[in-house]
């Protein structure tokens, strides 16, 4: 079956492109964003979170969460990360692939870009993300992928296992409202686990140098796979310690790969490639061993 790309409405929003093959379909917002607000086994149910009293909503000159993934820029700051992005984007289609592009923003004049590709078969899908410095000067940032998933599922973060002998071999990041005892977290000798739990609002984020180039969700929906690169040595925001970091609240898990650090002198791009697989769902993990004998395996099929 090949891939098929029509026209269809979504909570709310008119003109949103359905991307769909034999295995999984996708939802794309062409009146806000870039954003994709659905990805899910065909007939099956979403993984992402949809923040269900802002679905719908443009215009408006407040932020919104929405839910989805989108595309921002880090170190996170409340005046150059939160303009708003809830009006229309461009668009265009091209084979399996959707273009979205987003007008300069307004005042920090960064231009977002993704292209969308799902395969003919199977679950992955490729995004390939730009920010190009619409600015007259250099400006200076890393590119930033953010995934807002469902509730209820655990979260699988791999550490890296190198031996460097008398050196660390890890990086961790930590905020201030972060509780190193949070119920949430499990701090295992190869994985670091997360659980969403809808009825804890306290949010808990770290970051962590992940090389190893993968995250996942395991949920009812599905076990959810997010693929990236990473570049050893390089200069990564907060303390360079994230070229992976996640967040939760009650209402969300949110799963985040990042690019190094990036001077962009005016017109120049910074990309970054993410792609995602869905496999059926596995029995949530408990600690390394679940990890190692239920997940593993499908974390060695997208290599």
């Amino acid at each position: 079956m090949a891939v098929k790309i029509e026209k269809v409405s979504y909570k709310g929003f008119d003109d949103c492109i359905r991307m769909s093959n034999d295995t999984v379909d996708l939802i794309i917002t062409t009146q806000v964003g870039p954003r994709v607000l659905r990805y899910g086994f065909i007939h099956g149910d979403n993984v992402f979170c949809n923040v269900e009293e802002q679905m719908g909503k443009t215009g408006e000159n407040q932020w919104n969460i929405y839910g989805g993934h989108r595309l921002w820029h880090s170190p996170e700051d409340p005046r150059r990360t939160y303009v708003p992005d809830n009006f229309p984007i461009e668009y265009c289609i091209k084979g399996n692939s959707v273009y979205l592009s987003q007008p300069v923003e307004p005042w920090v004049q960064v231009k977002k870009d993704i292209r969308i590709t799902l395969e003919e078969t199977g679950s992955k899908v490729t995004l390939f993300h730009t920010l190009t410095n619409k600015n007259a000067w250099e400006v200076e940032f890393s590119l930033w992928a953010l995934t807002v998933v469902a509730t209820g599922g655990t979260e699988v973060v791999p550490q890296c296992q190198k031996n460097t002998d008398l050196l660390p071999n890890r990086m961790l990041s930590l905020w201030p409202y972060t509780k190193m005892n949070d119920h949430r977290v499990s701090w295992g000798e190869k994985y670091i686990l997360l659980k969403q739990d809808p009825k804890t609002k306290q949010p808990f984020k770290f970051g962590i140098s992940n090389f190893e180039g993968w995250a996942c969700y395991a949920n009812t929906q599905g076990l959810f796979v997010k693929r990236f690169d990473a570049v050893e040595g390089a200069l990564y925001p907060d303390y360079s310690a994230s070229t992976y970091e996640t967040y939760t609240t009650d209402f969300m898990l949110e799963m985040e790969s990042l690019t190094p650090l990036t001077r962009l002198k005016p017109d120049e791009v910074l990309a970054h490639e993410e792609r995602w697989y869905l496999f059926d769902p596995v029995p949530a993990p408990k600690n390394d061993e679940d990890v190692d004998k239920n997940i593993l395996p499908w974390i060695e099929k997208t290599v």
